[in-house]
């Protein structure tokens, strides 16, 4: 996902656009989903009509990691499990946590699923947790569930209230957007958008991380 809208970068607007959606509820749902909806447009030269190719967008997650050396910590913001439990980020430290951010609606978020599937089995038996948090509302919660028992071993958590993206320091760009923290529970670096998680990249900025904390 990349936050560029005719050939134009959005940074500054999307920041101030986010907290605005924030405040005014459902419209935040209708925000997140068109940033996770848009493609970058292309445009040709002045005065002249007709798009131009684009260099091709990387997904892999060493080259998209943001934050390297962050370090805040997570925001103590209340999630559940697929039995209604509550639970916090700071519930899995001792564990370094891929917490990743998808919903139902937002396409990008279930093409990378099965990469971070695929992350999840090859740190089996590992202190690495992959956490990956619906922010689907009750109307699509069965469907939410259904898709996340396909890509075994992803254990099921949700955010009813939608609120976690902006619970983020800072916000979240938009869907699907991961959070990387390390075992001291500290932030190590995040991803806004689509990633392949199942890389050599993946595998390395894990490791990193884990030889860290």
């Amino acid at each position: 996902m990349n936050d560029q809208s005719a050939g134009k970068p959005r940074g500054g607007v999307l920041t101030w656009a986010l907290w605005g959606a924030a405040a005014i509820g459902v419209a935040a749902v209708v925000y997140i989903i068109a940033q996770s909806s848009t493609k970058p447009v292309a445009q040709g030269p002045a005065g002249t009509s007709g798009a131009v190719a684009t260099a091709p967008q990387t997904h892999d997650v060493a080259k998209k990691l943001e934050h390297p050396a962050d370090g805040s910590a997570p925001p103590a913001y209340v999630f559940f499990d697929d039995k209604g439990k509550k639970l916090t980020a700071a519930d899995f430290k001792g564990k370094v946590v891929v917490m990743n951010l998808w919903a139902t609606w937002c396409a990008p978020c279930k093409l990378e699923m099965p990469t971070l599937a695929k992350l999840a089995q090859a740190y089996a038996g590992q202190p690495v947790a992959v956490v990956a948090v619906s922010i689907d509302k009750a109307d699509a919660l069965e469907q939410a569930k259904a898709f996340i028992a396909g890509n075994a071993p992803l254990a099921f958590y949700n955010d009813p209230d939608a609120k976690l993206p902006w619970a983020l320091k800072p916000p979240a760009n938009g869907m699907p957007t991961t959070i990387i923290l390390g075992k001291d529970g500290l932030e190590r670096g995040r991803i806004s958008g689509e990633a392949e998680w199942s890389g050599a990249g993946a595998k390395a900025t894990i490791d990193r991380i884990l030889a860290q904390s």
